[in-house]
């Protein structure tokens, strides 16, 4: 998993409340068997027009947006069932920071798991973020995790409160492979003393 210290992006508005999991990745894609290829499926539903064409007003069609890293959005954001595959749409997509008021905590923990920083700010400020992403071309934010803040160049700043065990993995880089696999000495060790236990209990 890659590290996030700070990250300085394109910003994309979802000017939208309460988007749960089957909005950020419908059921009919949990199928495949792959962890890759699920940002062709972000918000497949408000992206396409039943006959498959593109829904020109959608802001993930919006080319302002292309290649923006922190989509902002309103609150409850990730509420609904408990998918994995919803972090690793976006995360696929390519967001790697998510700021709304609140999120639903299953997807809280999720996207933290699979290297997507969760930044909550009070509905006011991601109103104002909401409105100079839509208004400002090339909007961009800076999100240090290692400050715990979220600027811009128009005098924009606040701080954010952060798990510290999610911000250690956040900055780390440690998904929950990576983080068992800090303690494989130990585990070896341990594995060992249990093996010869074992076959001494057997003799």
């Amino acid at each position: 998993m890659e590290s996030f210290k700070t990250l300085t992006s394109l910003v994309m508005p979802l000017d939208r409340t309460n988007v749960d999991t089957d909005q950020i990745i419908p059921k009919q894609f949990l199928k495949r068997i792959e962890r890759t290829g699920y940002g062709d499926f972000l918000f497949f539903d408000w992206r396409q027009t039943p006959q498959g064409g593109p829904v020109k007003e959608f802001v993930l069609n919006d080319p302002r947006y292309n290649g923006a890293q922190i989509l902002v959005a309103g609150k409850n954001f990730g509420c609904g069932s408990s998918r994995e595959h919803a972090a690793w749409a976006l995360s696929d997509f390519g967001f790697r920071c998510v700021i709304a008021p609140t999120f639903a905590d299953i997807f809280f923990s999720n996207a933290g798991k699979n290297g997507i920083l969760l930044v909550k700010l009070s509905e006011e400020q991601v109103e104002k973020l909401l409105r100079n992403a839509q208004t400002n071309p090339g909007y961009r934010l800076t999100v240090s995790l290692e400050e715990q803040t979220v600027k811009d160049d128009h005098g924009f700043s606040a701080k954010f409160e952060v798990d510290p065990f999610r911000r250690y993995c956040l900055l780390e880089g440690l998904d929950d492979i990576g983080l068992t696999l800090r303690h494989a000495a130990e585990l070896d060790k341990f594995e060992a003393q249990h093996d010869e236990a074992a076959w001494l209990k057997a003799k």
